[in-house]
């Protein structure tokens, strides 16, 4: 579905990705995860032709990305970014009805049936149908992440790109997210390429795990490869203890706090 090939980018003078070598299966549920700085939103960025590479090439089901046009682009890739407080003033059907946008011709500005019929089903699959008449700035956090995953979905993609999107918010809605994301993911056959802050979660729901370190791809493989205690003790400079979970026997990150340091000296 995806492949990076030796990418790199850079900010001005500063290089913030690092000859990146990644193939993401059809199908595939991949989580990024990283210290702040390390490069994991510039991956998306890449993968989405919001920055320019500086080397290397992108390509998409085996086409490069520099070749595409950028509709067509988005009628193969849909975008969750992270969630911000956004003044949204409109309608969640008429967001949700924002990404059909890349199936319209280049004189339709009307919706068709079949675009309604898309929203409603990128709707009710995330659980929100029943709020299509509410204002966006209404919403709760968890009802507003759950709005934009609906706008990418009436995309209808076949990989979808997910930045942070757990960020703020409660422990509740960040299961329902991700519960959703995954479902998509292994009933929908939709590919999933998502960035994590929390080890824990992305150890939970994530099939394979890309570990970037200050630009460069450090480890990828599976959560119980890449999340070990030496390696994120080398990548977070911070003490864990790393468990199996007892439900799933996936790897659960403790950390491990300074008075606990102290008492064990």
């Amino acid at each position: 579905m995806l492949d990076l090939r030796h990418v790199s980018c850079r900010y001005d003078d500063r290089l913030v990705l690092k000859d990146i070598n990644v193939r993401v299966e059809d199908g595939g549920l991949v989580g990024v995860i990283g210290p702040n700085g390390s490069g994991k939103t510039t991956l998306i960025r890449a993968v989405t032709r919001a920055i320019e590479l500086a080397e290397g090439e992108v390509l998409l089901k085996g086409r490069p990305l520099a070749a595409l046009g950028f509709k067509e682009l988005a009628r193969q890739v849909a975008v969750v970014g992270r969630l911000y407080d956004l003044d949204v003033r409109m309608r969640v059907e008429d967001l949700v009805l924002l990404g059909r946008i890349p199936h319209r011709g280049r004189f339709r500005l009307m919706e068709r049936r079949s675009d309604l019929d898309a929203a409603h089903e990128a709707m009710e699959l995330t659980g929100i149908l029943d709020l299509r008449s509410r204002f966006v700035d209404s919403l709760s956090s968890g009802e507003r992440q759950l709005a934009f995953i609906a706008r990418a979905l009436a995309q209808e993609p076949q990989l979808l790109l997910l930045d942070e999107p757990t960020s703020h918010l409660d422990i509740g809605h960040q299961a329902r997210v991700l519960d959703l994301i995954r479902r998509l993911n292994k009933v929908k056959g939709l590919t999933v390429l998502v960035v994590l802050h929390d080890l824990n979660l992305a150890s939970q729901y994530c099939e394979r795990l890309l570990l970037l370190s200050n630009g460069a791809l450090f480890r990828d493989g599976t959560p119980e490869d890449v999340l070990t205690y030496r390696t994120i003790e080398e990548v977070y400079h911070t003490a864990v203890v790393v468990t199996k979970s007892p439900v799933s026997s996936r790897p659960g990150v403790f950390l491990i706090p300074d008075t606990a340091r102290v008492k064990e000296t």
